[in-house]
């Protein structure tokens, strides 16, 4: 009989590949191994010395060894599904035998029924082994595809940490760069601190000359009136001592008077020095009820008077037109102040300009016999500047003017940034106006605007530049 010696033999070599893809018991496959060869051996001794019946009951007992083995042992568990299907097979070839060896009359009457049902387990055998090769088929194609995605996880996983890395070492140069970038902004703001101080210390200056001036008016008050208080306090003594009450009540009186000057003149300077004082100081912030009427009288004094002390040849008109009803409004008043003393000083600056201009003009006519023909006469030109405050209805404006020469239309909508300036270099820093800027724009939610009007063909016609504040009240 072929079937059982082939089934052990293929059986045997299906648990040695079992065992050996596994890595489980290797001691077993030399042994798996020599029953292969056995079975071989068996089988060619039963085919040359005709050992039909004999060995049958080796081959089955061989079988169902294998089988028995095989679903018992853990590590053939890969081999369930080939060894049930060949285990009906197995039993009824047994069966089939040993009925034979107990009654051949029987055997031979029950054949029909033992083949069919021989039949019938072939059949399941091959089905299973039909059925059991596509899941192995299904089963490696799982395996694949599990490896694949296994491999390409790997493979994100490796792009990844690559990634990883990458945005590390990104991460690391942004930050560095961050760093750099953040060191920079606070030396600009260093170096912004300090252009800004710089400034506050030029505007300061601009306004010693001036200081110098309006407080020497009230110094000379003080001093002269004392020094008649002084020849008034010896006439008073010699009245008292002849006695006459009459007129040392009338001395008494004009030294009451004198002494009543001294202080408002006293307070008048000390005025000054505060305001010199609160000028000079940084800015806490605090916004306090201030008179913008007197605020803009006393700048406008001291930016007239520093431009003189400089150049005593200048001269320029002032105007002013402070609205009565203009009440007290809360703001910082050496902010405001520094506002009013850029506006000023650059409105002087502007009719000195204009003015040095016309005089130059004016010298080049004399020294010609002739004028060119054709051209009009140039007027004298009247420096002038202008200071004016007015209460609207839910805000006060402050308007500083002059007739010098305008600012060129390229240069107005750059004459608030940082670090413009239409003077010639040396003149300005640039920061007066875009200081100004912030102060009202930012620190009191105002407006600051500029209208001007140039010309440079036209001698003739109206120039000038008119600033305006706009304050909250």
């Amino acid at each position: 009989m072929l079937a059982e010696p082939l089934i052990s033999f293929l059986l045997l070599r299906k648990a040695k590949s079992v065992l050996q893809k596994n890595q489980e018991n290797e001691d077993l496959i030399p042994l798996i191994s020599i029953l292969s060869y056995a079975i071989v051996a068996l089988y060619a001794a039963e085919v040359i010395f005709s050992l039909d019946h004999a060995i049958n009951w080796v081959w089955h007992f061989l079988l169902l060894g294998l089988l028995y083995l095989g679903l018992t042992r853990k590590e053939y568990l890969p081999l369930r599904t080939i060894l049930f299907a060949i285990l009906p097979l197995a039993i009824i070839l047994f069966i089939d035998d040993a009925f034979l060896l107990i009654s051949k009359a029987a055997h031979h009457k029950f054949s029909t029924y033992i083949d069919a049902v021989t039949l019938s387990a072939v059949v399941w055998l091959v089905a299973r082994l039909i059925t059991s090769s596509k899941q192995e088929r299904a089963l490696k194609k799982a395996n694949e595809q599990t490896l694949q995605e296994q491999e390409k996880r790997k493979w994100v996983t490796i792009k990844n940490e690559e990634l990883e890395e990458v945005v590390s070492q990104r991460t690391a140069e942004l930050q560095n760069q961050k760093n750099e970038i953040e060191k920079t902004l606070n030396e600009l703001r260093a170096t912004q601190t300090q252009l800004i101080h710089s400034e506050k210390m030029a505007s300061l200056g601009e306004l010693t000359a001036g200081i110098a001036h309006e407080i020497q008016n009230p110094l000379n008050f003080v001093n002269n009136f004392s020094e008649l208080n002084t020849e008034l306090i010896q006439e008073m003594n010699d009245e008292i001592l002849k006695g006459n009450l009459e007129e040392v009540k009338s001395l008494a009186s004009d030294i009451k008077e004198n002494e009543e000057k001294i202080i408002f003149h006293g307070k008048r300077a000390d005025a000054i020095v505060k305001g010199m004082l609160q000028h000079s100081r940084s800015s806490n912030g605090v916004k306090e009820l201030t008179n913008i009427n007197n605020l803009c009288d006393e700048y406008l004094r001291l930016a007239y008077h520093g431009l003189r002390a400089r150049d005593k040849s200048f001269n320029a008109g002032m105007k002013t037109d402070f609205d009565p009803n203009l009440a007290e409004i809360k703001v910082v008043p050496q902010d405001i102040g520094r506002v009013v003393l850029n506006l000023l000083t650059n409105a002087f600056y502007a009719v000195k300009e204009k003015d040095t201009a016309e005089k130059l003009m004016q010298q080049n006519e004399s020294t010609i016999n002739e004028p060119f023909a054709g051209r009009p006469s140039i007027k004298k030109y009247e420096p002038m500047v202008c200071i004016s405050t007015k209460s609207l209805i839910d805000s006060i404006q402050i308007q500083v003017a002059d007739n010098g020469n305008g600012i060129p239309q390229n240069a107005i909508e750059k004459i608030f940034q940082p670090f413009f300036t239409t003077k010639p270099t040396g003149e300005g820093t640039g920061l007066g106006l875009s200081m100004s800027y912030d102060i009202i724009i930012k620190g009191h939610n105002g407006n600051l605007e500029v209208a001007t009007s140039a010309d440079e063909n036209n001698m003739n016609k109206p120039t000038g530049t008119t600033f305006t504040i706009t304050l909250p009240k």
